[in-house]
């Protein structure tokens, strides 16, 4: 891959509350890189032809819902958990053609991890998207056998199911509410920290939440566990651990081998949305 390349932009919509500039240009000037990486306003419907219109200076974009499926047939290449879980949150441009990566399992995985949570075996996940696909991978590589998806539309969630019977993982979906067991962990994949549920205080008490919203903060979900005394991951250690794998990625086309020096890149990283 040419050198030259070193243009990189994040693409959603909405797009300017988006943390993940300033979290990528603190690596990049952490690795001593002179790349540029923006904030671009793009739709499904204009991913085409914003893709199709870049030229060789281009390294990479990060890609936000729903444009991580949107992506998938412009792609020339797909890791296979691209296509394990559906969706391609990482794109990487390179002289053979385009290729796709999927992050945010890993980022699930390093948030648990990070947070001292090295297995899981029930899960409850609150929502039926494509993020709830990688937190089921994510999950199921913590050794997680038993997974509840709790969805406003029960299915939808069908996809879920076949996921978790390719993974080894017993996937039930319920209506949307609250279930009386408690779980190692609950996980909320709800954009923006939308929540209408009030979680029993046995399960806030015992049982791990990650919520992977970041903005607003606390969640209404996150505010329930403080008050219980409970273990909260905030949703910006979602956003940051899917970003060092990226930037591992745009660095080497690999999104396992590690960054040099990577502990001091990923404090510059975590600084740069230090609250």
């Amino acid at each position: 891959m040419s050198d030259a390349r070193s243009r990189l932009a994040v693409l959603g919509s909405p797009i300017s509350h988006s943390k993940s500039p300033a979290i990528q240009r603190a690596a990049y000037a952490a690795l001593g890189l002179d790349w540029r990486y923006e904030a671009v306003e793009a739709t499904g419907e204009t991913l085409p032809a914003f893709i199709a219109s870049r030229d060789e200076s281009w390294r990479g974009l990060s890609l936000t819902m729903p444009l991580k499926r949107d992506v998938l047939p412009l792609l020339d290449w797909r890791d296979p958990l691209v296509d394990l879980v559906g969706g391609a949150n990482t794109v990487l441009f390179t002289d053979d053609g385009l290729r796709g990566f999927n992050t945010d399992v890993y980022g699930v995985q390093r948030s648990f991890r990070e947070a001292g949570v090295e297995s899981l075996d029930q899960v409850y996940v609150l929502g039926a998207g494509a993020t709830a696909a990688s937190v089921i991978a994510g999950v199921a590589g913590l050794g997680a056998r038993r997974v509840t998806v709790s969805a406003r539309t029960p299915g939808k969630a069908q996809p879920l199911v076949a996921l978790g019977e390719t993974l080894g993982v017993a996937v039930t979906v319920v209506p949307w509410g609250v279930e009386g067991a408690v779980p190692d962990a609950v996980v909320s994949t709800l954009p923006g920290g939308e929540n209408y549920l009030v979680f029993p205080e046995a399960v806030r008490a015992a049982s791990v939440l990650f919520d992977v919203a970041y903005d607003p903060w606390p969640s209404a979900l996150a505010t329930q566990w403080a008050d219980a005394g409970g273990t909260v991951i905030p949703g910006i250690e979602l956003l940051l651990n899917q970003a060092v794998g990226q930037v591992r990625i745009f660095v080497a086309g690999d999104p396992d081998l590690p960054l040099a020096n990577e502990d001091a890149v990923v404090a510059a990283m975590r600084s740069a949305v230090a609250a």
